[in-house]
């Protein structure tokens, strides 16, 4: 016969297990803090404590090197943007359209994708750039972004960082892929702050921000124009979001002002992404700013294309930017998206309050320039 159960005491979120709602995607996330007490005998990873030149002969992203492709990289003196000599989207690939009893259903994707160097030197990540040097590397990605815009829907800017994460060159660069379709995660988010502004007349990011001001137990570091925040719903251990203070929907949209306060809040975060356990954090971000309107497609590529996404009012829409690190316990312990996350919904082990009071209290002046020792312990320290 089975044991029966019954709750028993008051719920305390930061003992007991409970789900929370990602209001962007729909998508709910398992939180079980008390997991995070449990001994780790998995796989540990390799610290990465590579001490990098600032040009290296044999890498294809630093100046005046030739790529694989044989182009030659321009002896560039700040962020530098290519067509990515492996790209994952073409322009020439033709229209087609198939659908199998709407079981076997293709659509043929055009676009691009390129690449974005943030700096000729070999050794310096995001945060260890001076901030002149990161608003120039914002002003590449509007330029991207004003650029792509005519011609595609969607256009994705992100940055894998660290091998462990992806990243096949460790040369500070980011990508740049752009579509004709808006990709699912992002379709999502449109649909449901759609929604959300139609049911409530407001927009739903905007109130997500006023709300966590008010709160302020997930506020990771914030400026004059911006919030970063472990949301409420975060899958990964440290995940943040980034987001504007004010109602804008595109890079494009922001002041040289505005600009530089992002350049220094993307510092803070990053830096004190590092300090935690003093590595060369990292993660995968990326930005997702409004849909563009959508170019001309073929008749049958226009079909799978919903009225919602040929919409061009972008009211509902709130400029922002995703951070997800994989690093869990350590520089050499990470999270592992597998069993119960892959075959039934996103699991954590501590919560999103517990994740953003630790990068609070870390300084957001890098470790390597702030002569601090930051390491929360020896153990979790990388060097």
């Amino acid at each position: 016969m089975s044991e029966q159960f019954q709750p028993t005491g008051v719920f305390e979120p930061t003992e007991h297990p409970h789900r929370r709602l990602n209001v962007l995607t729909g998508d709910w996330v398992l939180v079980s803090p008390h997991r995070a007490k449990r001994p780790w005998q998995g796989q540990v990873e390799a610290a990465d404590e590579q001490q990098l030149p600032a040009y290296d002969a044999h890498c294809y992203l630093c100046p005046s090197n030739h790529r694989v492709s044989g182009e030659q990289n321009p002896q560039y003196q700040g962020p530098f943007v290519f067509q990515n000599d492996f790209a994952a989207l073409n322009q020439q690939t033709p229209a087609h359209h198939s659908n199998v009893d709407d079981l076997l259903v293709l659509q043929a994707e055009q676009g691009l994708s390129r690449v974005i160097c943030y700096s000729p030197d070999h050794s310096k990540t995001l945060p260890e750039l001076a901030l002149p040097e990161i608003v120039q590397v914002i002003k590449l990605w509007t330029a991207q972004y004003q650029e792509l815009g005519q011609s595609h829907r969607w256009v994705q800017i992100f940055e894998n960082k660290g091998a462990i994460n992806g990243c096949s060159n460790p040369h500070p660069h980011g990508q740049i892929w752009a579509s004709h379709g808006v990709p699912t995660l992002p379709a999502r988010e449109d649909d449901k702050q759609r929604q959300y502004y139609q049911q409530h007349q407001r927009n739903l990011l905007q109130s997500y921000v006023a709300l966590e001001l008010q709160d302020r137990s997930r506020i990771v570091d914030e400026n004059a124009d911006w919030l970063v925040v472990v949301p409420y719903w975060a899958s990964w251990p440290f995940e943040t979001l980034l987001l504007p203070k004010m109602a804008v929907q595109r890079l494009e949209q922001l002041t040289e002002a505005q600009q530089l306060s992002l350049a220094e809040i993307l510092q803070a975060l990053t830096s004190r992404y590092d300090n935690l356990f003093q590595c060369s954090f990292p993660y995968s971000m990326g930005w997702h700013a409004a849909p563009y309107a959508i170019p001309s497609v073929s008749a049958a590529a226009a079909k799978s294309v919903s009225a919602a996404a040929t919409d061009n009012d972008i009211s509902h829409w709130l400029l922002h930017a995703h951070f997800y690190p994989p690093l869990l316990r350590s520089a050499s312990v990470k999270k592992f998206m597998v069993g119960y996350e892959m075959l039934a919904e996103t699991q954590r082990d501590m919560t999103p309050e517990q994740a953003a009071e630790r990068l609070r209290a870390l300084s957001s002046r890098h470790y390597k320039t702030s002569g601090e020792n930051l390491a929360q312990s020896s153990t979790e320290s990388c060097r």
